[in-house]
């Protein structure tokens, strides 16, 4: 643990810069006493500005799947010591409704952290060369090795579709040329095949494949599908709910169950604060050029 704790003395304020952390501070306007609940904390970085203003750190439930991330936190908050859990999002949200828990200050960020897509071994970014990975929880079986060696070249077309958005036939393209070339090892290698078989474009070609890849490791999707029903049950009257995403699939999902379940007359369980999704602006993103695609919606119990 020492190692550790060194390198989170030296990383401590470079390591994750959270994404649009005024706004998100804005909107759930944090109060002295209040309870936090954040299911995905990462590195801490909207949690220590929440826990600063409402003091109440044994209240707090910090959760993430990433075990690197509880280790850091665990560093981080070594006196004043909120209760972290090392677990998906989902089944955090069901054991403290199972519980009966309720909180004031509900925070989900579904984006992938710095140090997950910095730290090569992981397997998320196809910058440097790694093993094909892309797991936040590192005890689980299915791998991006996996997805793109063993699965069939029409689930992979399907995938490439469903969660990259790719056209049909690019898929398919990509999906035969994936088949043929196995085995594929590394993110360089897959990202390379992917870049031959593509028009120049500003965006690297290889970011939706990898995108739709990552999603299906992580059941990324199905995940927020099976937790969005759950967090009316864990706030409190007046609590309030901010929920970060990083592309249209997932926003899509937390826009229409907030539209859902603010649309039911005297039965609406919420109130939407945010009419439109909160975006970074210029200055947040000549500091952080990871928070262009982020979208911030926030709503309030009923």
């Amino acid at each position: 643990m020492r190692g550790f704790e060194l390198s989170y003395n030296e990383e401590m304020n470079e390591i994750h810069i959270p994404v649009l952390l005024s706004s998100t501070i804005e909107y759930l306007a944090p109060k002295p006493g209040e309870s936090y609940l954040d299911l995905t904390a990462g590195y801490g970085g909207h949690a220590d500005k929440i826990l600063e203003v409402t003091q109440d750190y044994n209240a707090a439930v910090l959760n993430d799947r990433d075990q690197n991330a509880i280790d850091y936190l665990n560093a981080k908050y070594q006196k004043k010591k909120p209760n972290l859990l090392h677990n998906d999002f989902y089944s955090t949200a069901l054991q403290l409704v199972e519980n009966n828990k309720k909180f004031d200050i509900i925070l989900a960020d579904f984006g992938v952290s710095s140090p997950q897509l910095d730290k090569e071994e992981r397997g998320f970014s196809f910058s440097k060369p790694a093993r094909l990975d892309m797991r936040m929880d590192q005890s689980q079986e299915l791998d991006a090795w996996r997805v793109i060696n063993k699965w069939r070249e029409s689930e992979l077309t399907d995938i490439f579709v469903r969660y990259g958005e790719e056209k049909p036939g690019r898929a398919k393209m990509l999906a035969r040329e994936i088949v043929t070339h196995r085995p594929i090892d590394t993110t360089t290698e897959l990202a390379e095949l992917i870049r031959h078989k593509s028009p120049f474009s500003h965006t690297h070609p290889a970011t939706k494949i990898f995108q739709a890849v990552r999603i299906v490791v992580n059941d990324e999707l199905g995940e927020i599908e099976r937790t969005l029903p759950l967090l009316p049950k864990l706030l409190n009257p007046g609590g309030r709910v901010g929920i970060i995403s990083f592309h249209s699939l997932e926003d899509r999902l937390v826009k229409d169950y907030f539209k859902e379940a603010s649309d039911k007359g005297i039965e609406s369980e919420l109130k939407i604060l945010t009419k439109k999704p909160i975006v970074a602006d210029a200055a947040e993103l000549v500091n952080n050029p990871r928070a262009r695609s982020a979208k911030l919606r926030v709503a309030v119990k009923l």
